[in-house]
């Protein structure tokens, strides 16, 4: 009987969706486990191979656990909020919606063009979700618990004391008790008042106060500003000073922005990283990312003012060394202390500076730029004045935005001083001379440095710490890199701010008026006056008094107020979405208490590491949060995380002889020829070979209508190169088209057969072949009976065949727990052609086979399961036990040597002494020829492995 891969994959998908065979209930019999994938965006071009890596990966382990036992929670959703869904609507007027439910659902775009839809491609694959429990992150019962996350997050300050968030009632309670003095919260308040003083402020004077101790609050914010898409970009959407995108030009820019305290979950979020099992480099980066360090804020007279600034510094130690000031070109000092002098070339360098992000002038550390404002700053201990400059490379984000500057002990400051010549004075001793390149070892003797000669670095930082604090100019302090995230963004299509405005003081909507839903407008761009896209809706206003959205006309500003007009940024709906996961229906709460309980946390995590210092660090932000609320169990939303690798694509080249229309043939090119290659699209190649179809490509593009081929043997070869897999360079492998020639189930073991998850690694069509050779070698295992019918046996397995199938289960039981998957595939292959030579009927090693094969290839196994007589899916029957004593041989094939040299292999049986070893070899009919008449001066036996006569 043919394999028959189309038939048999629609059959089972079918009834996998209607027999709800991957349907998940909490069932306390049963251990639980929860994978899960990172939130899908779904993008009008739909899957490509590269895209189902971490799922395939994922879905098999989510398998193997359903055969080992466990209760699996698999899910599935779409992070369906986003720029790109925004940006077409813009281009082409249909609402953001429509064309988000098409990419997911699948239909006709506005040319008419059929797409898929993600939803039918990942059916397509086989993949074991729980379909009921689909969730989008802008279907407005969703985005109605972010926007009651950001609630609580509004009503909420971070105690230092108790270490933990509480509810900003709290607050109030004790400002109007006894002021702010004993309060030690994370804030930027920094006036102290009594409880008189509280008591009488004005409304408006208590809500801005209490605005700097809330989680999240409205400020003033230096923010990458992309005015061609109208919004503000987060750092990891900015790449070399444009938006991730569409590459349009980001400015620095202040702005009034909704913001997150993250910064004061800092230490936990670092803390939290040593009990999670992910891999070093995530780690890593995000340590980096939030940026701990130890060291002193210090105060800096500036000459000829009554103004200070505040630096902070790492090295106390070298604060003699220090002969030049730098501020970052956004610091709120830089306008006040620029002299008449330098006012043009201070505002000519920020205006240059604005169009850089903040991760390019760290990555920058070549370029040396700068510009001396005119002012000086004095030195707090040798009181000697020293030049105020503006650099990019001090930024406002970190620190206080300025730096003393140490020229002999730090690169970049040398650099500068070379650059701008300027004194480089020696206060570390031990390195080399520090006029030619800096010594930024922290070990060393201090030396010209009145108060700490002589001392080494660590003890001389205590002792100027302590002298600061003395003469009151500063203190020693913990510093984060990490600053407070921007969470607003102005632009249509995303979760509306749940924020009306009363004398421009923000007050929250009451949580029974969730969700707010997004408004109809008429255009997806910002208003004539500048305003952001929700500015055009013309029913925007909260009635305080019905509780419900109003017109704009309406607006009194006593009882009607106008709403934010802002959106929230990607990461909010993906922020918390494995929490809905478990009770995805719930329409009273953000889940049910009890449903959180029994899953949480995710057990397995799989996604790409370019979330490391975005979606990752936010979900665990919001996690800790929601935990200090009580509203979930765990200080870590995800205990295991693997990032999988790309799948890089193949594309292809043709190459113009350049000034002609002439396309010469890979192999005909010689040195002297000038040729330009050009990228063509991969699926103009004919099957699995490198020769282009002339006629396709003709027809692809206008440049290639009337052009000339040069051709080597009649066709025409392409070059071929590997790359990122992209639309842009035409080398995207549509999944759907591998299944429809190959199958589902070739597709996942190939994918996996490519080489280890977290690796990189190029795809290659013609490796397919192999792999389904291989699967319909399978499928003719169970097919060996006449005019290859299915044939089983009730016979008992030989011990061969038990030791095959043995060895087997160990390697994919071990692969699996270590995530080994594209070792596993080679063992397979390994087994079934053993099995094969054997011509394996039994139905004990059949039966098992499936079972440890159906993770990797469900399709084929489901059909071959039922062929086996049963009737219920494979997915919930256990898996075979590995039984070792199968993998003790009863002979031993011994290499028999004379004088070190293997003559020839004698088969005894295994539980021989040494003595019936040396008495059999003696007697084989071999042995005379090697002795040559000889006495062997001596015979070592080692049991099972060697015989060495020795003449």
């Amino acid at each position: 009987m043919q394999y028959n891969f189309k038939e048999i994959e629609k059959k089972w998908q079918k009834k996998w969706l209607n027999q709800k065979t991957f349907a998940t209930s909490q069932d306390p019999s049963k251990p639980k486990y929860y994978v899960l994938d990172m939130f899908p965006y779904p993008s009008g071009a739909g899957l490509h191979v590269g895209h189902p890596l971490g799922y395939i990966a994922s879905d098999i382990y989510a398998r193997y656990k359903r055969h080992q036992g466990y209760n699996v929670l698999h899910p599935i959703g779409y992070d369906s909020f986003g720029l790109p869904a925004e940006q077409y609507a813009i281009q082409t007027g249909q609402h953001p919606a429509t064309t988000t439910k098409v990419n997911i659902d699948g239909g006709l775009d506005k040319k008419g063009d059929k797409i898929t839809g993600y939803s039918n491609q990942l059916k397509k694959l086989g993949f074991s979700f729980d379909w009921d429990r689909e969730l989008r992150t802008s279907d407005s019962e969703y985005y109605r618990w972010t926007q009651w996350i950001f609630i609580q997050l509004f009503h909420s300050y971070y105690c230092k004391n108790s270490n933990k968030a509480l509810p900003i009632n709290h607050l109030i309670d004790i400002f109007s008790k006894e002021g702010n003095a004993t309060i030690n919260a994370c804030t930027t308040q920094k006036n102290i008042f009594t409880a008189n003083d509280w008591n009488n402020y004005s409304d408006n004077e208590k809500q801005d106060i209490l605005s700097k101790y809330r989680l999240t609050y409205r400020a003033e914010a230096t923010v990458n500003w992309c005015p061609a898409l109208g919004t503000v970009l987060a750092n990891d959407e900015v790449i070399n000073g444009v938006s991730e995108r569409g590459g349009y030009p980001v400015y620095q820019k202040k702005m009034m922005q909704w913001s997150m305290r993250i910064t004061a979950y800092a230490e936990r979020l670092l803390s939290g990283l040593d009990k999670i099992e992910w891999s070093e480099p995530i780690k890593e980066s995000q340590k980096n990312w939030i940026g701990k360090s130890q060291g002193a804020e210090i105060d800096f007279e500036i000459a000829n003012s009554n103004k200070k600034i505040k630096i902070f510094t790492t090295r106390p130690d070298t604060i003699y060394g220090s002969t030049f000031i730098v501020l970052a070109p956004e610091h709120p000092l830089v306008d006040e202390i620029t002299t008449e002098e330098f006012i043009m070339a201070v505002n000519q360098y920020k205006e240059d500076s604005s169009k850089r992000s903040e991760r390019e002038r760290i990555a920058d550390a070549k370029t040396i730029s700068g510009q001396f404002t005119g002012a000086y700053g004095i030195h707090p201990f040798t009181k000697k004045n020293i030049p105020i400059y503006i650099a990019d490379y001090v930024l406002m984000g970190y620190g206080t935005g300025a730096i003393m500057a140490v020229p002999a002990h730090d690169d970049r400051d040398h650099r500068f001083a070379k650059h701008f010549q300027i004194p480089i004075v020696e206060v570390i001793q031990g390195g080399t001379d520090v006029q030619e390149e800096a010594f930024t070892s922290k070990d060393g003797i201090c030396i010209n440095s009145e108060l700490i000669n002589g001392l080494k670095v660590k003890d001389a930082q205590q002792v100027i710490i302590s002298e600061i604090e003395k003469i009151n100019i500063g203190h020693g302090t913990i510093n984060y890199r990490l600053r407070d995230a921007v969470f607003s963004r102005q632009r249509y299509w995303g979760e509306p701010i749940p924020i009306y405005y009363k004398d421009d003081i923000a007050y929250t909507l009451p949580e029974t008026a969730l969700p707010l839903v997004l408004p109809e407008v008429e255009k997806y761009l910002p208003t004539e006056d500048g305003d952001p896209p929700l500015g055009r809706a013309s029913i925007w206003a909260w009635d305080i008094e019905k509780e419900q959205v109003v017109s704009k006309e309406r607006i009194n500003h006593t009882t009607v107020f106008p709403l934010d007009l802002n959106t929230m940024p990607g990461w909010a709906g993906s922020s918390w979405y494995y929490l809905r996961y478990t009770d995805p229906k719930n329409g009273s709460k953000l889940a049910d208490p009890e449903c959180i309980k029994f899953w949480e946390n995710v057990d397995l995590y799989i996604g790409g590491s370019e979330h490391a210092t975005g979606h990752l660090l936010y979900s665990r932000f919001w996690n800790k949060f929601l935990k200090d609320l009580g509203y979930v169990n765990k200080e870590e939303p995800f205990h295991k995380l693997i990032n999988q690798g790309m799948i890089l694509g193949q594309s292809a080249f043709v190459y113009r002889m350049d000034g002609t229309q002439n396309y010469i043939s890979r192999n005909l090119i010689e040195p002297q020829h000038k040729i330009t290659p050009i990228h063509v699209d991969v699926n103009l190649l004919k099957g699995t070979s490198d020769e282009i179809d002339i006629d396709k490509l003709r027809n692809w593009r206008d440049e290639f209508k009337e052009a000339e081929f040069i051709l080597e043997n009649g066709k025409y070869i392409c070059g071929r190169e590997i790359e990122k897999m992209s639309k842009r360079w035409y080398n995207v492998i549509n999944p759907d088209d591998v299944c429809e020639e190959y199958g589902a189930d070739t597709l996942r073991l190939y994918e996996m057969f490519l080489g280890p998850l977290e690796q990189s690694k190029p795809w290659n069509t013609q490796g397919l072949v192999g792999v389904h050779n291989f699967v319909k070698k399978l499928w003719k295992l169970y097919h060996s009976g006449p005019n290859d019918s299915f044939l089983v046996s009730e016979d008992k397995p030989s011990k061969e065949e038990l030791k095959i199938l043995h060895q087997l289960i160990k390697k994919v039981t071990d692969d699996l727990e270590n995530f080994s998957f594209n070792t596993t595939v080679s063992s397979f292959m390994i087994a079934v052609n053993e099995w094969s030579k054997l011509k394996c009927t039994k139905r004990e090693i059949l039966e098992s086979l499936l079972l440890i094969f159906s993770p990797y290839a469900p399709h084929i196994a489901e059909e071959l399961w039922e062929k086996l007589g049963h009737s219920e899916s494979i997915e919930y029957v256990a898996m075979p036990a590995f039984n070792p004593s199968y993998l003790v041989s009863d002979s031993f094939e011994y290499p028999v040597s004379f004088n070190g040299k293997v003559r020839f292999k004698i088969e005894l049986p295994a539980n021989l002494s040494s003595k019936e070893v040396e008495i059999a070899v003696l007697e084989h009919e071999k042995t005379p020829k090697y002795l040559d008449g000889k006495n062997p001066k001596k015979i070592i036996v080692i049991p099972n492995r060697i015989v060495n006569i020795v003449l």
